[in-house]
């Protein structure tokens, strides 16, 4: 969501993701006093982050906010369905298939296998 070598925060972005992580209880259990004390004293504070160091740190911390948010079939996807699909992308251009090129990157090919692989028996 964030660029780290252009970061343009706002007070509107940085309530929204304060906002989106209270209601999903993330805020809290995520955070610390210190790191939770600091989005909300930008928050109070300044309109839009023109501070390199302070954008670096609010930068941190929202980064954490949005991977605590991150589902399990979101965290999933990154780190199993994507080698999934890469493997059988290979496979299937071993075998002859031209378009099978783009399946490491269609997302829906790699939520199925991430889906696929969470329902598997162990």
């Amino acid at each position: 969501m964030f660029a780290e070598k252009r970061v343009l925060l706002t007070r509107g972005e940085i309530v929204k993701i304060k906002i989106k992580a209270v209601r999903r209880g993330v805020w809290f259990r995520a955070l610390t006093r210190a790191e939770r004390a600091c989005l909300d004293l930008a928050v109070m504070v300044v309109q839009r982050v023109r501070s390199r160091l302070l954008g670096k740190v609010l930068f941190s911390v929202l980064k954490k906010l949005e991977e605590s948010m991150e589902s399990q079939v979101g965290c999933l996807m990154r780190e199993v369905g994507g080698n999934l699909a890469k493997k059988l992308s290979k496979i299937a251009q071993a075998w002859g298939n031209g378009s099978a090129v783009n399946w490491a990157e269609d997302s829906g090919f790699k939520r199925y296998l991430t889906v696929t692989y969470m329902n598997a028996p162990t």
